[in-house]
């Protein structure tokens, strides 16, 4: 044998001594939160610990900043060709997802079960069921949920512990908290209005989209009304800031004593609980005919182009990150719901909820929540409700005009589908 066979032979070996006893299946998660910020930390662990538990799949989280960012990056890359085989995107994705033929139902993935895709909260799981299958799985998901400073409330002589429950109060309270520098309510009208105003079309008895994704009811006189309230809520009875809120701000704003109460997603929950320097409190939001809130947040989905192998590392991945254990520890760290209730009877949410309750009011509110506004063509379809809201709010139009041109516009983008 010559010396180059012999070399060659003693390459080969220590390459495959050096070489692990396993191939790794690798998975790339796009995932809505921005680089470097706190839960990018509590996303790292639990990845982290997966990755320790299940030594044969290696995984790349690629954090890509709000939801619809990342269904921009998470597609360009399917697009391109770059790998991705999983990703939490907005759960009301999930129509337009569908119809370009990018995702798999969960029932067809290998080694489903189907008390898994039943454990979940109904209302949560609501936006990812279509036509009979699961395409999307809850994870970082929420309501929204009234914030109340109740320092505030003992200062103007109302009980801090029974915040609006009506509209009526929810008014008659902002005009006692109002004062020069403190609004009494903001609710936020950029960022995700339509979500705002979904929510209070629903306590005004209305929806704004039929089951099927296919209709919208813009233009009805009670969802009109919806917006004319939240227009007299500055206009009228001057307990909101006139024009626009800031969705991205209102947080800080309302930790700067800016407001004395704020709409916002139930994921804001621990950030204010750590940097609040007042007592404050967290209530389901009022209503008028109804209570009620959508659900909001993100679902998992595994792309269709995806090896039967990966779409497996995939399911468990997504499987170890919403088991109870996991989705208990999620909770705890962002505010958002664990979204199972199995998630609450585990020790350590039973315990954290038992020392902090405000951590049960988005999911209590679940009793009376409803899906998240969703169609077919949902980006443009939201695109003008949302523009709808924002003309009425800073009296470019008025709700009646700005909603009917939104109606208009819903009809032509859905007619294909009817």
């Amino acid at each position: 044998m010559s010396i180059f066979k012999k070399t060659g032979l003693a390459l080969a070996a220590a390459a495959m001594m050096a070489a692990p006893a396993w191939a790794q299946t690798k998975l790339t998660m796009y995932y809505p939160i921005a680089v470097g910020g706190a839960l990018t930390e509590v996303v790292d662990g639990i990845v982290a610990d997966f990755e320790k538990a299940n030594p044969d799949i290696d995984v790349e989280a690629i954090y890509s900043g709000n939801y619809d960012d990342t269904r921009v990056r998470a597609l360009s890359a399917l697009a391109s060709g770059e790998p991705a085989q999983l990703a939490v995107m907005f759960s009301i994705d999930a129509y337009d997802l569908i119809e370009q033929d990018l995702i798999v139902p969960f029932d067809s993935v290998p080694g489903v079960e189907a008390d898994w895709l039943n454990s979940f909260y109904p209302a949560l799981t609501a936006n990812g069921k279509v036509e009979g299958q699961t395409w999307g799985i809850p994870f970082q998901r929420s309501t929204i949920v009234a914030y109340y400073n109740k320092d505030m409330f003992k200062a103007a002589g109302l009980d801090p512990e029974s915040p609006p429950k009506s509209w009526d109060e929810l008014v008659s309270m902002g005009k006692k908290l109002t004062k020069e520098g403190t609004s009494g309510l903001m609710i936020p009208s950029t960022g995700y209005p339509y979500w705002m105003f979904q929510a209070l079309a629903i306590q005004n008895g209305k929806e704004l989209m039929s089951n099927d994704g296919k209709t919208t009811y813009f233009d009805d006189p009670a969802v009109v009304d919806t917006l004319k309230f939240w227009k007299s809520l500055s206009a009228e009875h001057g307990i909101m800031p006139t024009g626009t809120v800031e969705w991205g701000t209102l947080r800080q704003a309302f930790l700067e004593g800016q407001t004395a109460m704020m709409w916002h997603s139930t994921g804001n929950l621990t950030a204010v609980k750590k940097n609040a320097s007042f007592n404050f409190g967290v209530a389901e939001l009022p209503g008028k005919e109804r209570l009620g809130s959508p659900t909001g947040g993100g679902n998992f989905y595994i792309f269709k182009k995806t090896s039967d192998e990966e779409k497996a590392a995939a399911l468990k991945l997504i499987t170890y990150m919403t088991d109870p254990e996991q989705a208990a520890k999620w909770s705890i760290a962002t505010g958002y719901m664990g979204v199972s209730p199995a998630a609450y009877e585990t020790e350590a949410l039973k315990a954290y909820t038992k020392d902090f309750p405000p951590a049960l009011v988005a999911r209590n509110q679940l009793q009376n929540a409803v899906a998240e506004f969703s169609t077919f063509e949902t980006a443009r379809v939201r695109e003008g409700l949302n523009n709808a809201i924002q003309a009425a709010l800073t009296d470019t139009k008025s709700p009646e005009d700005a909603l009917a041109e939104a109606q208009a516009k819903a009809v032509r983008l859905l007619r294909d589908y009817q």
